[in-house]
């Protein structure tokens, strides 16, 4: 259900429109979580090394995706918020399109390229193949990914956090159920279980065209919407590719941080792959309160209503980082119980590696709370710059930890590269809104 964000209380609204956005992030999330359980408990160890190997390839890719996504659907929110209801439908068909042709010529470039990047980022002998025959299905079924990311965006931008929640919920239901068939009873292996994860894809995508096809009059585009001018489609890509790049920069830290994680062995690969999944769940409610604020700001950006803007920035800020500090204690007393879930109790240097990377991360989700919200109040407002500023700086950090502390420190310095990137990052958005607290007098 469409909703306006432009009038009423802002804590109230931002509110309401976030909790259905972690719930929604995180069954996307558990799409990892469960490849990574099912893998690690089904097939082993080295399994699950192959499997996390690629993790940092599949961000770099579905990170754009979904930063570009979000970024497409910003305009249309921005058009929702003014009233152009002609103007969200055209929106809505430009995004498609622009999505449909860049998501096959990803599906293309990064199949071709797959098994070189794989040997480049030095992935160990014994585990190469498994990874390759993960990600080169995940690569393959990209367009999948492009469309179902793109359907969410689009359903939010317009103020409906609730129904994008309910697809991905029944999604993950799917993949659940179609990756132990995958895996025991058809014996497909890390290949099986990259398979399962696709047809959920499509099939959530099919679920929410046919929502938004009965119930989203918003969203039905007419003839003439599919033939958008080249301002138009100028206005959604100046600001979709600075926010998938914005994520991909990060990713190429953290395809640099992997290398150095090859080179401490699979048992590192395998604690670091099983933390980050735990991780990226416990980190949901912060990017979750990220993306109401980019719907919000978006909506009353667009009606001309800026000192909404301020305030629901303040309100937002108080309800992310008591949820960070909330998770963070929550890891650092009761992780390692999480981590036996992936690979069982017996696996004792895995649960140590991993119980560590967690403390350290869990600490500092103040930082990642706060990164989040300033980031998407700029983007919201169609600011780009100081956004990709951060991805810079979080790919800078990122690198120096992997490249400096890594090797001294090994693991225990691997750890580190989030807290590093997250306090890099945060640094451009606070200089950058003060800078815009001026222009529109917040």
């Amino acid at each position: 259900m469409v909703k306006k964000m432009t009038a009423g209380d802002p804590k109230k609204l931002i509110w309401g429109f976030t909790w259905p956005l972690i719930l929604g992030n995180m069954f996307q999330q558990l799409y990892a979580f469960v490849d990574t359980f099912m893998v690690g408990r089904f097939l082993g160890v080295g399994a699950l090394a192959s499997v996390g190997s690629t993790g940092a390839l599949m961000f770099l890719v579905l990170g754009f995706v979904n930063g570009f996504t979000t970024g497409l659907s910003i305009v249309t929110g921005q058009r929702f918020g003014a009233k152009d209801r002609s103007g969200v439908r055209e929106s809505a068909a430009a995004s498609v399109i622009i999505s449909v042709v860049f998501g096959v010529f990803l599906t293309a470039l990064c199949s071709y390229y797959c098994m070189d990047i794989l040997i480049a980022m030095d992935t160990p002998k014994e585990i190469i193949d498994g990874a390759y025959d993960f990600i080169i299905v995940v690569y393959g079924g990209m367009l999948a990914f492009v469309l179902l990311n793109l359907q969410i965006n689009l359903l939010r931008a317009l103020g409906d956090s609730k129904t994008p929640t309910y697809i991905l919920a029944a999604t993950l239901t799917l993949n659940i159920i179609f990756e132990p068939i995958a895996i025991l009873v058809l014996h497909g292996g890390i290949f099986g279980a990259a398979i399962a994860t696709i047809i959920a894809q499509i099939l959530g995508n099919l679920m929410i065209a046919y929502y938004i096809h009965k119930k989203v009059p918003h969203l039905h585009t007419r003839y003439t919407d599919w033939r958008p001018s080249l301002s138009n489609i100028i206005e959604h890509i100046k600001i979709a590719f600075p926010m998938g790049f914005q994520l991909s920069i990060i990713a190429v830290g953290a395809v640099i941080l992997q290398i150095a994680l090859n080179n401490l062995g699979p048992v590192a690969i395998a604690a670091y792959a099983a933390a980050q999944k735990v991780d990226a769940v416990a980190v949901m409610p912060m990017m979750s309160f990220g993306m109401a604020m980019s719907a919000y700001t978006a909506q009353n950006f667009g009606a001309g209503e800026y000192g909404r803007i301020k305030q629901g920035i303040k309100e937002c800020t108080k309800m992310s980082v008591s949820f960070a500090i909330l998770a963070g204690v929550i890891l650092a007393l009761f992780g390692h119980y999480v981590m036996e879930i992936f690979v069982g109790p017996e696996e004792v240097n895995v649960i140590g590696y991993g119980r560590l990377y967690l403390i350290i991360n869990g600490l500092c989700f103040w930082l990642v709370a706060l990164l989040f919200i300033y980031r998407a109040a700029l983007q919201g407002l169609g600011k780009t710059f100081a956004p990709t500023m951060t991805g810079i700086m979080e790919l800078v950090m990122r690198a120096a930890v992997a490249i400096y502390l890594a090797p001294i420190l090994g693991y225990f310095g691997a750890c580190f590269a989030n807290p590093a990137a997250w306090a890099g990052g945060l640094l451009p958005l606070l200089v950058a809104y003060y800078f815009v607290k001026k222009e529109l007098k917040l």
